[in-house]
């Protein structure tokens, strides 16, 4: 078997895994096989809907194999494979191995017309073809880097903003973005709006210089069209309102290339993708909003698939990366991104449970899932009560475990944290315990400048604001630790991950977000959203909600309207605006991957033979 995990096509190297298999002992002949998604959105090769993960029917042009004569299809592991030897026969395409990198070469062909019109949803672009072509959209446009971190950038409303001015005095506002730095506010200057936002087609067709010297119209949803030759490519590039995406799609006899121009663009999707994983896109109505909603329904039952938290910096709970590269350096088939985190130390902020161990605990009561591998799970608002003991039975109560979330009282701090913790904010005190034992007492100076190792056998106790206990942990104090979680069933779950608010509860919209320590800003905010839900079946929905159809995307009570809509008796908001991502074999099916943010944690499908 040959296999790789780069394609060139027709010379553009792309990120795409692949594998040969020879036909049979004695032909020499191989059949190519390739990841469905990536094929979809490197080549336009549609994939249509399926109704059984292992044949999967396709359209490109003139060559549409339905049917009986759909491509097979296999999942292994985190990728689908497509045979795609006979489509490369009908399509004109080449193929050979070279090492790593598969090559596929299609027939040179060349833009013969381009025509533009007004249709009742928009503006229709039509590009002719003398044969068919790849083609790929890319999204021209690029967030511009920051030269400081903002903490409330403004498409992503879902990140704690508001300034923690005294701990002691305001111990449940919104965590700060950063609180290892002084409690100032940070004014941010809004950016200057944008007119639209630019997309490009690419298509592998050389296009005449008689053609370049067409004019086209503007409208109020196509705000500039341009068609400009690169190389062997042809570029149609359009700029569209923010928000918008090109609907693009093939057409065969003769061979056009269509670019449309609608609020709605979502083309709707059923694939049966892998047995116990069903891969849907399709729009959620509510009154006059039409929402793109795409969306991955799991068994949790099915054998084979497994469930896990996964992290960005694994084994570090500290970091951050794109939820397409955190995916697959895991090994996850299918991802969603999911709980709240601190943009400037990359920590968590609420609750990550694996194997029974806390990597961070909850925070305000939020809502949170957690789940075991016999397919049960449980959504609910979220509380860890721990109490360290004195010999004296006093009572100390522990306000957060292995958790960036800054306010007065005691953080505990376990070797699940890391080898070592330094104090997130000024003037603690730092107790260590080991073997259940005070062996340490010392100011923890100023945030971030002194380290403290966690023992192995023991934790960390972070003194912040009161001082009081500290008379009760002198050097050699044995203590008793008492845990609980209400609900008290989360307790015998091994995996919780964290979000809020809570949306769905028995099939009823239980939308609180005060309850969850959210503020009123936060819950005003429209946006691109995330969410997990369960349905009546017991499976998992892993949703990623887009913009209404030439508007904004969801508060938080449509929201929860859509998932309840979707069939949800349990739903539970993840963190969303720019970090919503939803990835499936090598790609991200909701979004371009230059316009998803770097995110800390993830929910991960894993699919073994």
């Amino acid at each position: 078997m040959r296999q790789g995990r780069q394609v060139s096509l027709n010379g553009r190297i792309l990120p795409l895994t692949w594998t040969q298999q020879p036909e049979n002992s004695t032909s020499g002949n191989f059949r190519t096989w390739i990841a469905d998604v990536g094929l979809m959105q490197s080549a336009g090769v549609d994939l249509l809907s399926a109704a059984d993960s292992a044949k999967q029917p396709v359209q490109w042009f003139s060559v549409s194999l339905t049917g009986a004569q759909s491509l097979a299809a296999r999942a292994t592991g985190p990728y689908r494979y497509l045979d795609v030897t006979d489509f490369a026969r009908l399509a004109g395409w080449e193929i050979s191995a070279d090492g790593n990198i598969l090559k596929i070469t299609s027939q040179s062909a060349s833009v013969t017309g381009i025509r533009q019109a007004e249709i009742e949803s928009g503006d229709r672009i039509v590009v002719d073809l003398d044969r068919p072509a790849p083609w790929q959209v890319n999204f021209v446009d690029k967030p511009s880097p920051s030269p400081t971190p903002t903490p409330n950038p403004p498409d992503d409303p879902t990140k704690p903003a508001i300034p923690l001015q005294n701990l002691s005095a305001a111990p449940n506002l919104e965590t700060p973005d950063d609180p290892t730095k002084p409690a100032v506010p940070l004014q941010i200057t809004p950016a200057a709006p944008i007119a639209g936002q630019e997309w490009s087609i690419a298509i592998d067709a050389k296009v005449a210089p008689a053609l370049l010297q067409d004019t086209f119209q503007t409208s109020k949803q196509l705000l500039s069209l341009k068609i400009e030759p690169d190389g062997a490519q042809t570029k149609v590039k359009v700029k569209i309102p923010l928000g918008w995406r090109p609907q693009v799609f093939s057409l065969g006899n003769p061979n056009r290339l269509v670019i449309d121009i609608r609020p709605d663009s979502l083309v709707e999707k059923n694939i049966v993708w892998a047995p116990g994983v069903q891969w849907r896109q399709q729009y959620q109505n509510l009154g006059t909003a039409r929402f793109p909603v795409v969306w991955l329904e799991v068994n949790p039952r099915q054998s084979g698939v497994k469930i896990r938290p996964i992290l960005s910096n694994p084994p570090a709970d500290q970091g951050t990366a794109p939820l397409l590269q955190t995916a697959e350096v895991s090994g996850a088939a299918a991802a969603i991104n999911a709980g709240f985190f601190n943009r400037i130390n990359r920590l968590a902020l609420g609750p990550i449970r694996r194997d029974n161990k806390w990597l961070s605990g909850p925070i305000l009561n939020r809502g949170a899932i957690a789940w075991n591998d016999r397919g049960e799970f449980a959504i609910d608002r979220l509380t860890l009560q721990e109490t360290v003991i004195t010999p004296a039975n006093q009572p100390l109560p522990v306000s957060h475990l292995n958790s960036a979330y800054v306010q007065s009282g005691i953080g505990r701090y376990t070797p699940e944290w890391g080898t070592t913790y330094t104090p997130l904010s000024g003037n603690e005190i730092v107790v260590t315990v080991a073997g259940d034992r005070v062996v340490s007492q010392s100011p923890g100076g100023a945030a971030g400048t002194t380290t403290f190792p966690i023992p192995a056998n023991g934790y960390i106790l972070a003194l912040r604001s009161d001082f009081f206990p500290a008379d009760q942990l002198s050097i050699g104090t044995l203590l008793r630790l008492e845990t609980n979680t209400f609900p008290a069933d989360f307790n015998r779950f091994p995996y919780i991950l964290g979000g809020g608010p809570m949306l769905v509860q028995n099939s009823r919209v239980v939308l609180d977000a005060k309850a969850e320590g959210f503020s009123d800003a936060y819950v005003r905010q429209t946006a691109i959203r995330s969410a997990i839900g369960r349905n009546a079946a017991g499976n998992l929905l892993i949703v990623a909600v887009h913009n209404r159809a030439g508007g904004a995307g969801p508060n938080f009570a449509e929201l929860a309207q859509i998932l309840q809509q979707m069939g949800a008796v349990e739903a539970l908001n993840l963190d969303g605006g720019s970090s919503t991502s939803l990835y499936l074999g090598g790609s991200l099916l909701d979004r371009p991957p230059s316009t998803a943010a770097r995110v800390h944690n993830a929910i991960g499908i894993f699919i073994q033979p």
